[in-house]
């Protein structure tokens, strides 16, 4: 059964799997959000990301992409940012809403780029993606899935996305670090947790059956098409991933100054 609890950017639902029995009966599908951003850019939350949640599996991985308005005068990256240094402060982003991995992405970038541009925050990547086809914004930073089909359709120009590979649904489109910013990385992800406390074996027979799921062909087969990537980690490897991606969401939550109470 899924138990759809939205809200508070996943928080409610995380919270509602934290109180839950630790008998594998009750699982989170988690997200970035939820486990490692959260934490930073709410001003009090419910739950512990790590404390309250046995990690069991990473399922998949999705970069985010740098989007345009074809109109703009920059056809790849470099361009980019020598447009926008030649009028800071000029240039709108819009992004999915503070704290979301676009805007944080778009923040990081900034950052390495030294660039001014001024974000513009939507309620959800829809009504985003709506003003950056009719010229109201020039860019857009969100996970390839919400900005893939327009980029097919020759609406919107991907540039760049924040993988450390291309993706194979756009393989002439450069990652960000191939373009001039080595080492830069980010990605929205996907992972299953269940409550603290669940049993080793509980962990291993779950993390088995999913990791099973993840290898599969049609598993991959619907994922892919949409610009996400099936992943799997498991085990150690897999909290290592979370407490990295805690330290790497939080410092570009406090860099960037975003909270949502």
């Amino acid at each position: 059964m899924v138990d759809n609890r939205g809200g508070a950017g996943g928080s409610i639902g995380a919270n509602a799997v934290a109180k839950s029995a630790a008998d594998g009966r009750t699982l989170l599908m988690a997200t970035v959000g939820t486990q490692a951003i959260n934490p930073a850019l709410y001003k009090s939350l419910p739950y512990d990301a790590v404390r309250d949640f046995t990690p069991i599996a990473l399922v998949a991985l999705a970069p985010v992409a740098i989007v345009t308005n074809p109109s703009l005068r920059a056809n790849n990256l470099a361009e980019l940012v020598a447009l926008a240094k030649s009028m800071p402060g000029k240039l709108n982003y819009g992004s999915a809403g503070p704290g979301t991995p676009g805007h944080l992405t778009a923040e990081m970038f900034k950052a390495a780029a030294g660039i001014d541009i001024q974000h513009v925050p939507y309620k959800g990547s829809a009504p985003a993606v709506t003003d950056l086809l009719g010229g109201q914004i020039q860019i857009m930073f969100d996970p390839l899935q919400s900005v893939l089909t327009n980029v097919q359709a020759g609406k919107l120009r991907a540039i760049a996305v924040s993988s450390k590979t291309r993706p194979s649904i756009l393989p002439d489109v450069p990652t960000i670090a191939e373009s001039g910013y080595a080492g830069f990385e980010s990605t929205a992800w996907w992972a299953v947790f269940a409550p603290a406390g669940l049993s080793a074996d509980l962990t291993k027979i779950l993390a088995g059956d999913i990791e099973q799921i993840v290898r599969d062909a049609s598993f991959r087969s619907k994922l892919e098409p949409l610009g996400v990537v099936p992943t799997l980690l498991r085990g150690e490897a897999f909290a290592k991933f979370q407490h990295a991606e805690l330290a790497k969401w939080g410092k570009a939550v406090h860099d960037s100054g975003a909270k949502v109470d």
